[in-house]
């Protein structure tokens, strides 16, 4: 009896850890925070506006698919960002839905990430101050905007692929102009008519740090002896 049991616990630890990985899937919930800021080269060079450096907080969740060290990540994150000038009594916001489709390698407890994002405007507003600002009307900015990303970081609580915390920098630039050709007319992105910005696009851009809770799901795995695929739950 005590062989037959022996041979059971090898047979089942066969089955368990003979299995070759295909594709490995976790899921996420993360926030970053950090400075965040609108460049336009017009407003760079005027004697009238001088840059400070706003902020920007995003919250969302994220969907992996693994091959081995590397996959992709989807991110789907609700941001607000802000921009504000010295010289002038003026502050910028904007709000937006924004889509990361990231190439991941993630090896040694680190990862590195890269790849675009769109950003789905969905509200901008302008005014003397963050307590008193007026929402744009949608055709005075473009809805739908690209950008790029670069990303960094570190595990820092849990590493078995089942739960782990990540810590992170996020780099973004957006190369899509916020503002839309009838709001260049009347002086976006201040919206002051006296302001010229026919040419000269405004971009948004952040620097920040990024904290991810993950949770793998499972995998599809294979018989080392050419078995079917079937999923696995971690």
């Amino acid at each position: 009896m005590k062989h037959l049991l022996a041979i059971a616990v090898i047979l089942v630890s066969i089955q368990l850890y003979g299995q070759k990985k295909i594709v490995w899937f976790d899921v996420g919930a993360k926030a970053q925070y950090g400075a965040a800021g609108l460049y336009n080269q017009a407003l760079a060079d005027s004697p009238d506006y001088g840059y400070r450096i706003g902020t920007g907080l995003s919250y969302g969740g994220k969907v992996g698919i693994n091959f081995g060290y590397n996959g992709l990540a989807i991110d789907v994150m609700k941001s607000k960002a802000n921009q504000s000038f010295d010289r002038t009594l003026t502050t910028i916001e904007w709000e937006s839905l924004d889509i990361y489709a990231l190439f991941r390698n993630a090896k040694n407890l680190g990862y590195f990430e890269i790849g675009p994002k769109m950003s789905m405007i969905s509200r901008v507003a302008s005014g003397g101050s963050e307590s008193n600002l007026t929402d744009r009307p949608e055709t005075n900015y473009n809805k739908n905007l690209f950008s790029g990303v670069l990303g960094f970081g570190a595990n820092i609580m849990g590493n078995d692929g089942r739960f782990s915390g990540i810590l992170g920098l996020r780099f973004e630039y957006a190369f899509s102009d916020l503002d839309s050709e009838e709001g260049k007319n009347i002086g976006a992105p201040v919206y002051n008519t006296n302001f010229k910005n026919l040419d000269k696009t405004s971009n948004i851009a952040f620097a920040g740090v990024v904290f991810e809770l993950n949770w793998g799901i499972g995998y599809f795995g294979k018989a080392q002896c050419g078995g079917r695929s079937k999923f696995i739950m971690f």
